[in-house]
């Protein structure tokens, strides 16, 4: 049996999120874009909460497509509010939409929105060497910059340890535990 990260337990869900996605290193720009939202949406709350509703969030958020999200108006903020799949909280469902005009703003510039989330880092992936939770930080100094950043640009839901997670996840960092199996893979 392959030894892993201790946090995903024995849910069959948050084992094939761990072991097949979380510290992958994503280039997309629209997936980084559906990755932070989500992050944003998870703020207060478990991940896999937010995993579990995952599939619905795509199909109520147009697979989490800028370009559409952008154009959302009063009624598209009510259908998502009377939508019982999705976290149902007013201000996180508006800042999509405003991260969505931003995020497209971004798309514009050089290296677009991928290029500036990977800015943090020089555009290379930090290899931490964590043995167990009590070592993993809950913010660092990229996570500061990088939400400091966001919010210059009128981000929303983007504070360090929400941006610290989002690092992790999409695969800035590599804070696989040190014996799991993933740590080395993504080495």
């Amino acid at each position: 049996m392959k030894e892993r990260c201790s946090w995903p337990g024995d849910d069959p869900l948050y084992v094939a999120y761990h072991d097949t996605e979380w510290g992958v290193p994503i280039y997309d720009g629209r997936e980084l874009f559906e990755k932070l939202i989500l992050d944003g949406f998870q703020a207060g709350l478990s991940w896999i909460t937010i995993l579990r509703k995952r599939e619905t969030f795509l199909s109520a958020f147009d697979n989490f497509d800028p370009a559409i999200i952008a154009q959302y108006d009063d009624q598209d903020i009510e259908r998502l509010m009377n939508d019982t799949g999705i976290i149902r909280n007013r201000l996180k469902i508006v800042s999509t939409v405003t991260n969505a005009k931003i995020y497209l703003e971004m798309e514009k510039e050089k290296g677009g929105f991928s290029g500036f989330i990977w800015s943090f880092t020089g555009g290379e992936i930090i290899h931490n060497q964590w043995q167990n939770m009590e070592h993993i930080p809950t913010a660092t100094a990229e996570s500061e910059a990088m939400s400091k950043a966001l919010k210059k640009q009128g981000f929303k839901f983007c504070g360090p340890t929400i941006c610290y997670a989002f690092m992790q996840a999409v695969g800035i960092v590599n804070d696989h535990f040190t014996h799991c199996y993933r740590h080395a893979e993504l080495t």
